[in-house]
């Protein structure tokens, strides 16, 4: 038997890093993000000879170990191996079982798409497939969360996880004690189809060290930097209007929301923003975008803008000679899923 499965990246829209902790902890966190047609991929069959092999098809990296030596480590395959352990504790009563495990992302790590937590995501769902698991959006995204955040000590939040396990438009609320509530959003045809038309995702062509990004903005809050606290707050209030924007189909406050969401990002931490991504905002505004935001925690991956549809074109022409690559993007209902082959 094989299993396969799949699950969306996502944008964040609005809020982004007030589900990072101690913010959402003391205050509780909202943020408004939407997945898109880009995937994290996993595969699972048995592995033919007894050992454990683990896949990271980006990186070019495999590696095959007898099952009871698996430790997940550092580097490319440490998800797949955080994964694989964590299902064996939790569900296996401490088997090891002899699997291939195979798995890629149509965006590299650092990128801003959630990518990393992402590819977590769709390798849980392809155990939970695999192993007949009975888990839900909610306890996929929350076992994905504990494996990257408790067992591996990754730094980030909370959104990823569960806009990979539900997809869509999702209002999130993050509370203390890892309480989440995923709201789905119903956006009309209309208001779908024309944020996509002026939708523009770019690629700077630089992936960065989001975990150095969190922890400063984390060091901030547990200190009280008064600057950064505010811009938290003003982030947790821009979902909220994010979200009324969205539902009203008001794109001209939409774009003042995601705007003013990048400038009280910017004040959260120092690294988020940088003369590169400065200099290609400045580009992108010259050229018909009507608002600039750098998905994920900053410092490079992807920035995306909103224009005008009618203006797409210019705008695309002038990011196009910026160096980067700009991606056709698109909106997705469906969150992780897996299948059986055979």
């Amino acid at each position: 038997m094989i299993v396969r499965s799949r699950a969306p990246l996502r944008l964040g829209l609005a809020g982004g890093g007030t589900d990072v902790s101690p913010f959402c902890d003391q205050f509780g966190g909202f943020v408004m993000n939407v997945t898109i047609d880009k995937f994290a991929y996993a595969t699972l069959d048995v592995s033919p000879d007894g050992l454990v092999e683990f896949h990271a098809h980006d990186a070019g990296v495999c590696e095959r170990v007898e099952p009871q030596a698996v430790e997940a480590g550092p580097g490319p395959l440490q998800l797949m191996k955080g994964v694989y352990l964590r299902v064996c504790n939790d569900f296996l009563q401490g088997e090891r079982p002899a699997i291939r495990i195979r798995a890629h992302s149509d965006a590299p790590p650092g990128s801003g798409l959630g990518s990393s937590s992402t590819m977590v995501v769709a390798l849980v769902t392809a155990f939970a497939e695999y192993f007949a698991l009975p888990l839900g959006e909610y306890e996929i995204a929350q076992l994905a969360y504990r494996i990257e955040r408790v067992d591996l000590q990754l730094s980030g939040g909370k959104q990823d996880q569960y806009a990979a396990a539900f997809g869509g438009f999702n209002f999130m609320e993050f509370y203390d004690a890892d309480r989440v509530i995923v709201n789905p959003l119903r956006i009309k045809d209309w208001i779908w189809s024309e944020l996509e038309a002026g939708l523009v995702l770019y690629f700077t062509g630089v992936s960065r060290a989001s975990a150095k990004i969190i922890d400063e903005q984390s060091r901030n809050i547990k200190e009280g930097k008064a600057s950064s606290l505010d811009a938290m707050h003003r982030l947790k209030v821009e979902a909220s209007q994010m979200k009324e924007a969205l539902l009203r189909g008001d794109f001209e406050r939409l774009a003042q929301v995601m705007q003013s969401g990048w400038e009280a990002k910017k004040l959260s931490a120092s690294s988020i923003s940088n003369p590169m991504i400065d200099e290609i905002e400045a580009l992108a505004m010259r050229h018909g975008a009507r608002a600039t935001k750098v998905s994920g925690a900053g410092g490079g991956g992807f920035m995306m803008f909103l224009c005008d549809p009618a203006h797409r074109v210019d705008l695309v022409r002038a990011l196009a000679g910026a160096g980067g690559t700009v991606f056709d993007t698109h909106f997705t209902h469906q969150g992780a899923t897996a299948w059986k082959i055979g």
